[in-house]
């Protein structure tokens, strides 16, 4: 019969998961736009660290935060004062769950918790929580370190002209 093989095929994918996207998008601060592939992301200088999730230690690999937003514009270093502390980061996950960090929050100038795009966990490929997911090395709990990710949007809150001569260090 020649629906069997086309039941066995539809039945394999059923049975392979959760089809996830294997780019993140990414929005800068004034606009600019691009996509970021697990290539992007390992041509990156990387980061790797362990943390404690619910009990289980991982180690997790991949690429600064601040280095991913560099690349749609982020400002970085010593750009990252005045108007740019109003700057913030969100990254939404396929499933609409939402995460805010402070610009300054990803800077290694800043604080000293890393803040990584991993896409190895324990040294292989991650792919139960889709390629990607952000891990943030020193909070106490992982609820902003979202699996799943598929977009990452740099927001500037404030302008440049809302911020007076003598708040800027």
């Amino acid at each position: 019969m020649k629906l069997l093989p086309l039941i066995s095929a539809v039945a394999a994918l059923s049975l392979a998961g959760p089809a996830f996207a294997q780019t993140v998008a990414l929005k800068g601060p004034d606009g600019q736009s691009a996509s970021l592939t697990a290539a992007d992301l390992a041509a990156l200088p990387q980061v790797k660290f362990t943390v404690t999730h619910h009990g289980k230690t991982s180690t997790f690999e991949g690429a600064s935060l601040a280095d991913v937003v560099a690349r749609v514009g982020a400002a970085s270093g010593k750009g990252v004062r005045g108007p740019e502390l109003a700057t913030v980061i969100r990254v939404t996950a396929k499933d609409g769950y939402q995460v805010v960090f402070g610009l300054a929050e990803t800077d290694p100038g800043t604080r000293k918790g890393r803040i990584i795009l991993a896409d190895r966990g324990d040294g292989a490929p991650l792919k139960e929580d889709g390629p990607f997911r952000l891990v943030v090395e020193d909070d106490l709990r992982p609820a902003r370190s979202a699996r799943m990710v598929e977009t990452i949007e740099v927001i500037r809150l404030a302008n440049a002209k809302s911020v007076s001569a003598e708040h800027k260090h």
